[in-house]
C-alpha cells in the first residue's frame, strides 16, 4: 500500500522539478507550422483545440474555412482530431491562434497551380461584377475575369449566377492574384473544331489600321492588312466595311495565345482581285484553298513546288507584334484587380 503521506522531500521530486520536466519537453510551435490537433470544446465564436501545448490553442469562427460559416459545428466536432495551422504566436495567456482556412488557401493554390500547368479549362459561376470585370472562385479562392476577356454580347451584370468556361490568365500567389479568361475558353473550343487551310465565312466587327477583326462563331480572327490583297491597300477602311460578310482562310492557328490568323490574299485568283472583284474571290475560294493546302502538305514533305502566286505571307514578327493587340493584357490596371484570398 502507497503511503499517501509522504513529503516532496522524501520523494525527491518537487514541482519544481515537474515544471522543468514539461519545460524540457514541450513541443515548441511557431507561425506557420502546420500540427495535428484534437477538439475538446466547441464555443459560439471559436473552438479550443489540443495540439499538445501547456495551453490549449483557439481558433476563432472566421479561420475555420475558406468559406463562409455561421456556426463552428459546420465545420468541427468534439473529439475530432484534423490538421490546424498555427497562424499566431502565444498571446500574453501563452495561447497560440489556429487556422484551417489558411491550409485550405495553400492547397486551393497548389491545385490552381497545378491546372494552370495542365492548361486546364475550368468552369465557375459568376457571383459578382465590378467596373473592371466580374468575380467568380475557383477551389475556393476568388478569380477575376478582365472585361476584355469576356466574349459574351451580355451586360456584365447579367451574367451573375451565369456558368463560364474559363482559362488561367494569371496564377500569382505571392501578389495574391487569380486571373482568368473566357474569351480564352471559347476561342480554344472553337479552335479545336478548325483547321488550318480551311475556309470559314465571317462578319467583319472591327476595322483597325492594321486589320480587320473577323467574327467567326463565335470567336475573334485576325485579318492582317498584309493579309487582304496582293496588291498595296491603304488601310483595311478601303476594302472593309463593319458587318460585312466575307469569306477568309485560316492560315494560322495559336491555341495558347488563343489566336487565329486569317487571310483573303492566299484566295485570289489574280493579285488585286480583293479589291476589284471580291465576288469573284468567294466563288473561287474552295478552289484556291485547295491549292494552299497542297503547298503546304508539299513544303512538310520537303518537295520542292512553285508557290501560289503572291502566296507569301507576313513575316511572322511583323503579324506577332500586332496580333498583340487582339490580346489585351491579363492585368490592365493593377488597382482593378480584386485580391484572390480576401483578409
Amino acid at each position: 500500500m502507497v503511503n499517501q503521506n509522504l513529503t516532496a522531500k522524501e520523494i525527491g521530486f518537487t514541482h519544481e522539478d515537474f515544471a522543468a520536466l514539461l519545460d524540457k519537453y514541450d513541443y515548441h510551435f511557431s507561425p506557420g507550422d502546420i500540427v495535428p490537433g484534437t477538439v475538446f470544446s466547441i464555443e459560439p465564436r471559436g473552438a479550443l483545440i489540443d495540439i499538445g501545448a501547456k495551453t490549449a490553442a483557439y481558433i476563432p469562427i472566421q479561420e475555420m474555412s475558406i468559406n463562409r460559416v455561421d456556426a463552428p459545428e459546420e465545420v468541427l466536432q468534439s473529439n475530432e482530431t484534423r490538421e490546424f495551422f498555427i497562424l499566431t504566436d502565444e498571446n500574453e495567456d501563452g495561447q497560440l491562434t489556429l487556422s484551417i482556412r489558411r491550409i485550405e488557401y495553400m492547397r486551393a493554390w497548389e491545385r490552381v497551380r497545378q491546372l494552370q500547368k495542365e492548361d486546364a479549362t475550368v468552369r465557375s459561376d459568376v457571383f459578382a461584377t465590378n467596373r473592371g470585370g466580374a468575380l467568380v472562385r475557383i477551389e475556393g479562392l476568388r478569380g477575376f475575369i478582365p472585361g476584355s476577356h469576356i466574349s459574351t454580347r451580355k451586360p456584365k451584370e447579367e451574367l451573375v449566377g451565369e456558368q463560364l468556361p474559363l482559362k488561367f490568365l494569371e496564377v500569382d500567389e505571392e501578389r495574391n492574384r487569380l486571373v482568368l479568361s473566357h474569351r480564352r475558353a471559347l476561342v480554344e473550343r472553337k479552335m479545336n473544331r478548325l483547321e488550318v487551310g480551311e475556309v470559314v465565312i465571317g462578319t467583319v466587327r472591327g476595322i483597325k489600321p492594321y486589320g480587320a477583326f473577323i467574327d467567326i462563331g463565335g470567336v475573334s480572327g485576325l485579318l492582317h492588312i498584309s493579309e487582304i490583297s496582293q496588291e498595296h491597300i491603304d488601310t483595311p477602311h478601303s476594302v472593309f466595311n463593319v458587318n460585312d460578310e466575307v469569306k477568309v482562310m485560316i492560315i494560322d492557328l495559336d491555341a495558347e495565345r488563343g489566336r487565329i490568323s486569317l487571310s483573303t490574299k492566299q484566295l485570289e485568283p489574280e493579285p488585286g482581285d480583293m479589291i476589284k472583284n471580291r465576288d469573284l474571290v468567294y466563288d473561287k475560294a474552295e478552289e484556291m484553298a485547295a491549292k494552299y493546302r497542297e503547298q503546304m502538305l508539299a513544303k512538310q514533305q520537303g518537295i520542292a513546288v512553285a508557290p501560289v502566286e503572291g502566296s507569301e505571307t507576313a513575316p511572322v514578327e511583323e503579324l506577332e507584334v500586332v496580333a498583340e493587340t487582339e490580346v489585351p493584357p491579363a492585368i490592365e490596371v493593377e488597382e482593378e484587380i480584386p485580391v484572390a484570398v480576401e483578409e
